[in-house]
């Protein structure tokens, strides 16, 4: 069963599967022709649906890939070595235009998952639906998930930072109706809090919706990684409100699933907890008890990033060094792995490896086709959500908060356990808890979250200059396809 589920997740398959026991399948109705009620007539025919929006969703142009790793090159901690524009180089230096591989890419796989979505999500509605009930509203509830993921998304990449206007600013086009045909492009952009309040209605009726968890059985622990379920959706949830700075709901939503004191576990639902070895997060079988939610690879042809898509080939580096990459970027000599407070006994450290002279993150290592599951969001961020909103509600140095990031810390670095008396004033608790999540996510692509998020310059690294949120490259500019379709669509 586990290896047929794996199989259905093929990236950015957009159409019902075929097997060759089911002739009937042999020639599907198009996922577009909704109308059709054979299309969701039954129930083998909406899970396949199901599992091919997880399969849009990790295309190696969007979370299967790409859309993590620009998350981290646009940031501060890795240095470009090949200046090539189709692994983003110009990313990585802050001017990709609106023709760019990166800016075309995650925009158009983005809104084919979104559409994938809306299409499911109206065939569902339309009742002719072999499901209902409970079943329903769990395989709906997934879809919306999906589609808040997307959005949450673009608006990191292609929109002004919550805070700048308190979501005033223009976001993207909020489509929540499914394009068939010609005729549907024009949509002017929705301001960014009117995006933000779909992405959180979406998670709220997916908390709703969802399981609280998968039957027990030889591929519970893969569901729980790789598919939705209610704690999936409040997880989620802490980031989106993090990044409104909107503390208080961080804190509503992270108790849910975190308890008030170490160690901290959910108590309902899925049991998340940290792992003991972070070195076991990132190998076979990817499972662990903080992996909320992660992008599985696997070596059948179509089931895996693709040619210059993969974590591994961006950040590890070539064969002759020691690596399985291609070398594509190093880390910052002058960034994070130099910080003091990153002390070698660290496990963490384990992630660095030599080689010519230059540092490398290695957190991925499986070789081409390059097989790791992708990390969308781990346990660990929301016990540091958990902590950032804690001290920025309070404006105190606050003991929960010490507790939660010690967590973090100490399940790496033994050696370190920090007290309330350590931190003078409740900023210097924030930068810890920002620091410690630059190490925890490094190669995860949350860096440039926590930079646009607090509004704060991308700081130059290498050759390429600094980025203050006035500058041209801050965001990104809209996708030159958009435009050309959209006339009502602006710029950046």
């Amino acid at each position: 069963m586990k290896k047929i589920l794996k199989y259905l997740l093929i990236a950015g398959a957009g159409t019902i599967f075929v097997s060759s026991c089911h002739k009937d399948l042999l020639y599907p109705i198009p996922q577009t022709s909704v109308a059709d009620v054979s299309a969701f007539s039954t129930l083998s025919r909406i899970q396949s649906q199901v599992l091919a929006l997880y399969g849009a969703l990790k295309s190696g142009a969007f979370y299967g890939g790409r859309g993590v790793i620009y998350g981290d090159i646009k940031g501060d901690q890795f240095i470009n070595e090949t200046q090539n524009l189709v692994t983003g180089s110009d990313v990585w230096f802050g001017n990709p235009t609106n023709s760019a591989t990166a800016v075309l890419g995650l925009w158009s796989q983005a809104y084919y998952t979104i559409n994938s979505c809306n299409v499911f999500l109206e065939g569902m509605a339309s009742g002719g639906s072999a499901v209902a009930g409970a079943a329903a509203n769990n395989y709906i509830a997934e879809a919306k998930l999906i589609r808040a993921i997307c959005y949450y998304n673009l608006l990191e990449f292609y929109a002004r930072p919550y805070v700048d206007g308190n979501g005033s600013k223009p976001g993207v086009p909020l489509r929540l109706t499914a394009i068939k045909g010609a005729g549907f492009s024009d949509m002017v952009r929705s301001s960014v809090a009117d995006v933000y309040t779909q992405i959180l209605k979406d998670l709220n009726d997916a908390e709703a919706g969802l399981p609280l968890d998968y039957p027990s059985g030889g591929t519970q622990a893969y569901n729980r990684t790789t598919r939705a379920h209610r704690n999936t959706a409040i997880a989620f949830k802490t980031r989106v409100y993090l990044t409104m700075q909107n503390y208080a709901s961080v804190i509503t939503e992270a108790n849910k699933i975190v308890s008030a004191s170490a160690p901290f576990t959910a108590s309902s639902g899925v049991p998340f907890a940290l792992q003991a070895d972070i070195t076991k997060v990132f190998v076979s079988p990817y499972t662990t008890t903080e992996s909320i939610l992660s992008m599985p690879m696997t070596t059948t042809v179509g089931d895996y990033p693709g040619t210059q898509n993969q974590l591994a080939y961006y950040f590890s580096p070539p064969a002759s060094q020691g690596g399985v990459g291609n070398g594509e970027f190093s880390l910052n000599p002058n960034g994070i792995i130099t910080d003091a407070g990153w002390t070698a006994g660290d496990k963490r450290r384990l992630f660095v490896k030599p080689g010519g002279g230059k540092n490398w993150l290695v957190k991925y290592a499986a070789p081409s086709p390059y097989t790791d599951y992708v990390p969308v969001i781990r346990y660990a961020e929301v016990l540091l959500n958990l902590a950032e909103a804690r001290v920025r509600s309070t404006n105190t140095v606050d003991a929960q908060a010490v507790a939660l990031l010690n967590a973090v810390r100490n399940r790496s670095d033994a050696s370190t356990t920090f007290s309330v008396g350590d931190f003078a004033t409740p900023a210097d608790l924030i930068n810890a808890i920002l620091k410690e999540r630059t190490i925890e996510f490094l190669g995860e692509g949350i860096r440039n979250l926590d930079l646009v998020r607090l509004l704060q310059t991308i700081p130059a690294k290498g050759i390429a200059p600094s980025k203050s949120p006035s500058d041209a490259g801050y965001i990104w500019p809209i996708s030159f396809s958009e435009l050309s379709l959209n006339h009502l669509c602006t710029d950046n």
